[in-house]
């Protein structure tokens, strides 16, 4: 899913943030913003060529994650930024990203799948391997007028 076009209502002070969803379907933007707003994922990973054409984010950049059908879920802030080769990423990182039996083997199966169906996939290419913290959830209700 990542980058959503069209920008969905946030609170004006968050307004100016990219907003995006992780994954690449309705259910997997769903399932991985349980897992942010559960606290179980805190890290994340992305082919540093995707950054070709558009900046990379640093530590203390924001961004507001939107859940499967687009609504705000929560901002987050990244902690941490660094580049590691796919074949160098530790099971530290594995864990941090929170999904399945949280281990390093999982996390390589999972995640060789997924940039190959993004179109590359080599044991040595490059991931921009990022820590983030939710700073706040966007919580929205209808407030009476």
């Amino acid at each position: 899913m990542s980058q959503t076009p069209p920008k969905a209502p946030v609170p004006p002070v968050y307004s100016h943030l990219p907003q995006w969803a992780f994954g690449h379907t309705v259910k997997e933007a769903d399932e991985l913003c349980a897992l942010i707003l559960d606290g179980k994922k805190t890290a994340t990973s992305a082919a540093l060529y995707h950054f070709e054409d558009e900046p990379a984010p640093e530590e203390g950049d924001r961004a507001v994650i939107l859940d499967g059908t687009g609504r705000p879920r929560c901002v987050i802030e990244f902690t941490e930024v660094e580049v590691a080769p796919f074949n160098e990423v530790d099971a530290k990182f594995a864990h941090d990203e929170g999904e399945g039996d949280l281990s390093l083997a999982y996390w390589r199966k999972t995640h060789e799948a997924f940039f190959t169906r993004e179109g590359y996939f080599a044991p040595d290419m490059l991931l921009l391997c990022q820590y983030f913290r939710v700073l706040e959830r966007l919580e929205f209700r209808r407030v009476a007028k």
